[in-house]
């Protein structure tokens, strides 16, 4: 904890001086109880039968006094509190190779179940979107509050040949962010192998911001194996890290990989958990592993107690003021009960 108005903590020596006085109106009742003749009027005098309902009023009005003169000092602390409004992106692998059925019933239909328990369970006030990808991505829904348009669009997915995993970040980025100086018709139309000279372009028309910084946004991506096409996986991370974007990676399947046919084909597909990994930690995001459809499911759960979520320095004079009133009127409300006036 640390205080905006460190100087004035000096007030909490008040404290001392008040226990100090307080003990002092104790003594002189005391010596003027002795002047009575009889024990039971002494006794009736100090109250000892009674300590509690004595010192209880007056020993929550100094704990108040002593949070008042703490608040008055501006204390600020480091709090995780909710977002209050917040848009996440779902980009969400198509390929072929989520017919594999290491990840019952198969990858495809797991990552399905998984993504509707997540979207209902999102706060009210989060919009949400959702980015298919293969061999090229697309958005199927737009950020939106609406859960049945989320839920159907997810109904809606169709597995499609080749797996280009930069390309499903960098449309969710775009998505997220429209104004942020991301030419899409460059990044993933007229690109090699990696992002094109054009990105500098892209680059110029904003001013980068520390990773992470971005806590009204997020990105889940999900996919099962490694890049086959389009834009270099962690140069599209690295979009998104200059942007304050975090995004949280998902792979699934079995980390020894499976080998699925489809139509007289057969090919073998496997995780590529290092870049994975390595785009998690570019944009202080997180990497989950999911290699079973209850595993995957923790990761959505866990992810949304995550993504609703900011740290920040936060001042709490407010929350301790108002604790301290609190404390006032439990005490006034004892010395009126006890003894018919207020402490």
């Amino acid at each position: 904890m640390t205080f905006l108005w460190p100087h004035a903590l000096w007030a909490l020596l008040l404290v001392p001086a008040f226990v100090a006085a307080y003990v002092l109106i104790l003594r002189r009742r005391k010596r003027h109880a002795l002047r009575y003749a009889g024990l039971e009027l002494v006794r009736e005098a100090l109250g000892r039968g009674h300590a509690l309902r004595r010192h209880l009023p007056p020993l929550l009005m100094l704990v108040a006094l002593a949070l008042m003169l703490l608040a008055a000092s501006r204390p600020v602390m480091t709090l995780t509190l909710p977002v209050q409004q917040q848009t996440v992106m779902l980009a969400m692998d198509v390929s072929g190779s989520m017919r594999a059925t290491d990840v019952e019933p198969s990858r495809i239909e797991a990552s399905q179940a998984a993504a509707r328990n997540f979207l209902k369970a999102l706060p009210p006030a989060t919009r949400a979107g959702i980015v298919s990808f293969a061999g090229t991505a697309s958005v199927v829904q737009a950020p939106t509050h609406n859960r049945e348009d989320l839920l159907a669009a997810i109904d809606r997915f169709q597995l499609q040949r080749g797996t280009a995993i930069g390309s499903g970040l960098i449309l969710s980025l775009a998505t997220l962010l429209p104004d942020s100086g991301i030419d899409l018709s460059q990044l993933l139309y007229n690109h090699a192998d990696n992002l094109p000279v054009g990105q500098d372009k892209a680059r110029a028309e904003f001013k980068p911001v520390p990773p992470g910084s971005n806590a009204t946004n997020a990105i889940i991506l999900l996919t099962d194996g490694q890049r086959t096409t389009g834009p270099d996986s962690l140069e599209a991370a690295k979009l998104a890290a200059e942007r304050g974007i975090r995004v949280y990676t998902i792979g699934i399947g079995t980390r020894e990989g499976d080998t699925i046919g489809f139509e007289g084909w057969s090919m073998r597909v496997q995780l590529d958990e290092e870049t994975l990994k390595r785009m998690a930690e570019m944009t202080l995001g997180e990497y989950f592993h999911a290699d079973s459809a209850l595993n995957l499911a923790r990761v959505y759960e866990s992810l949304n107690s995550r993504i609703g979520f900011e740290t920040k320095q936060t001042e709490v004079s407010g929350l301790i003021a108002a604790l301290a009133a609190a404390l006032v009127t439990l005490a006034s409300a004892l010395s009126l009960a006890w003894h018919g006036r207020l402490p």
